[in-house]
């Protein structure tokens, strides 16, 4: 794994495929684009990477980063997670994405619903689309577009460190609050808000 501190490079088009007869793909043409399943086995591995773990600076107060170079274009993080510390609910827009945790633990709520992208502010949301998941050193998960969640790290004394990536590369992440059933759109952020 190597780290980067530059933004991850753009995205590139998949090869076109050949037609009969036509002569094969030039071995040069850039991957097609990472799924669910290369992003989450890209944060397995980089999670199992003792010497990356430890590389990165841990912070008693706030969550700390480092930009990872993530497979076939896409866009890889290491975070450190003080004890506390969370990220509020939000989501990915159009990237799928992966995490798994390195070390402690990770709490994620999620929602097992597609919300509609564009043209709202509130939503009242139905029963039983509320999801938990304690996610264990070595544990991991993979998503879809438009997943909505939030992660924790309940911890009282342990910090915690993931791996992510998703692909494409962030085109924004829209922030969310909740009280109860209502889930209201707060901000949209865009790579330059974070980089």
């Amino acid at each position: 794994m190597s780290v980067s501190s530059s933004p991850a490079p753009t995205p590139s088009a998949p090869p076109s495929s050949s037609t009969p007869g036509s002569a094969p793909a030039s071995p040069t043409l850039p991957p097609s684009a990472p799924t669910q399943a290369d992003l989450l086995d890209f944060a397995r591995r980089a999670a199992a990477d003792a010497e990356l773990i430890a590389s990165l600076p841990l912070d008693p107060e706030g969550r700390t980063w480092v930009r990872l170079d993530g497979p076939g274009g896409s866009e890889a993080w290491l975070i450190g997670w003080p004890p506390g510390t969370g990220t509020g609910w939000h989501d990915h827009a159009e990237s799928v994405g992966a995490f798994v945790i390195a070390s402690g633990e990770l709490k994620e709520n999620s929602l097992a619903a597609r919300l509609p992208t564009d043209g709202w502010k509130t939503l009242e949301l139905t029963d039983g689309v509320d999801r938990v998941r304690r996610l264990p050193a070595g544990q991991g998960r993979s998503f879809g577009r438009h997943h909505v969640h939030e992660v924790l790290n309940e911890s009282a004394d342990l910090h915690a460190v993931s791996v992510h990536a998703y692909y494409p590369p962030l085109p924004q992440i829209r922030r969310y609050s909740r009280s109860g059933p209502v889930l209201r759109l707060e901000q949209v952020e865009r790579p330059e808000d974070w980089q």
